[in-house]
């Protein structure tokens, strides 16, 4: 029998090979919750909103963020394919190649950007406890070291991670360096003088909201790759919901307030500092371990989309990918990709606006095929693109990331009730 891995990320998961229920879910999509991304992204709202403005944009932007991501999960329940192969029922079979191809890009671009975060962190610890001369210090070794095991967890395929690696022990070490970060925080920190620090007002809370919802959002170009083997539509959305709400909410809560407390700038190095200095650096190992688990789902994810795009199995395409993202992040200066990765995400917010739309209110969790006139899709599409350029021009203290998708998914719905004109 084929394992269930290697399926085109266009097949259809059979009710055998639905194995995930809600607490495998939840393993997977609170460890993805966690990460030093997610500190850094509380690290910096804090400085503007201070630690209770931090707080409530959190909490606000993490449930919205969070209930959206759930409810694309419940796409790849209902469909049983890949987020790019789901693409199909909105924008046409040909259509979907167009967000197949961005996703790809943006993926390797962020599984490079991850195994940089995971080098500099592991760099850092270790120059601390052997020093700047050690083997061990060397930058390159760990970006080899960590391409090699994000690829190898790639190549393993999501069921056998999530099952033997995430739900018997890896959620138990993120619990144990999250509760160990809390606790060292309590003990290094004056909490009464934490929770009233007031923020600076350089960042508008709606835009604070903005960048929490947009950390949740930036997995719905992949939810599907892993919830299409959920067992049942309930179990999909809550284990998804209550995992990342979980994951992200703790973590981004952590960010904010070790910043406040002990990072005088928002450079990532300094919080990475600061962190380090917790319990001799324990905590931040064990989340720096976690951290490969981000770099394989967009390793696996994007093999899963260049399946849709080039006549290949998915294991050889995860290896090229493995090796691609290695690479980039051993000799390519990243920071002048940065912002080229940031306008091919902001493409994805609108475009599930749409596929959202669709799905749930359109053909009412149907699996007819797209119309042949997806040029409404594509066209809603767009004007949520330029809506979001337009926030981000005009309008940055607002936000744009559910500006952008709600009215491209308005827009959608408005045009399916148009009669076609044949």
């Amino acid at each position: 029998m084929k394992n269930i891995d290697t399926y085109a990320p266009d097949r259809l998961i059979t009710p055998g090979g639905r194995v995930l229920g809600w607490r495998d879910l939840f393993s997977l999509w609170f460890s993805l919750g966690i990460g030093l991304a997610v500190l850094q992204a509380g690290a910096i709202l804090s400085p503007g909103l201070g630690m209770a403005g931090s707080l409530s944009a959190i909490a606000l932007g993490s449930l919205a963020g969070c209930l959206l991501l759930a409810l694309a999960g419940v796409i790849g329940y209902d469909t049983g394919r890949s987020s790019m192969a789901t693409m199909a029922f909105s924008l046409g079979k040909t259509g979907a190649s167009v967000p197949s191809l961005l996703n790809l890009l943006q993926l390797i671009g962020w599984g490079a950007f991850e195994i940089v975060m995971m080098r500099d962190a592991a760099s850092l610890l270790a120059a601390r406890a052997l020093g700047s001369t050690s083997l061990w210090a060397n930058p390159a070794l760990w970006t080899w070291l960590f391409g090699f095991c994000a690829t190898a967890l790639a190549l393993a395929g999501p069921l056998a991670f999530i099952r033997v690696v995430l739900r018997r022990f890896g959620i138990w070490l993120l619990i144990i360096a999250c509760g160990w970060l809390s606790w060292s925080l309590w003990r290094r920190a004056d909490m009464a003088g934490l929770a009233a620090t007031a923020g600076n007002g350089t960042l508008p809370f709606a835009a604070g909201c903005d960048i929490v919802i947009s950390m949740a959002l930036s997995w719905l170009p992949l939810v599907a790759d892993y919830t299409r083997f959920g067992k049942s539509a309930r179990q999909t959305f809550f284990g998804t919901l209550a995992g990342y709400l979980a994951g992200s909410l703790w973590v981004m809560a952590l960010g904010g307030a070790y910043a406040l407390a002990f990072v005088s700038n928002n450079d990532a190095s300094a919080l990475l500092v600061a962190l380090s200095g917790a319990a001799m650096g324990i905590p931040l190992l064990l989340i720096l371990i976690d951290e490969n688990e981000n770099a394989f789902a967009d390793i696996h994810s994007a093999a899963l989309s260049s399946a849709l795009l080039v006549p290949m199995r998915v294991k050889p395409l995860t290896l090229i990918i493995g090796l691609a993202c290695t690479l980039i992040a051993w000799g390519v200066p990243l920071s002048q990709y940065e912002n080229f990765l940031l306008l091919i995400g902001s493409v994805f917010a609108p475009l599930f606006g749409v596929v959202l739309v669709e799905h749930f209110l359109i053909r009412r969790r149907g699996l007819a095929p797209a119309a042949a006139s997806s040029w409404r899709a594509f066209l809603a599409w767009a004007c949520g693109i330029a809506v979001y350029q337009a926030m981000v021009q005009w309008l940055p203290q607002v936000g744009a990331t559910l500006p952008a998708l709600i009215i491209a998914g308005l827009l959608h719905y408005g045009l399916s009730r148009r009669p076609s004109q044949v």
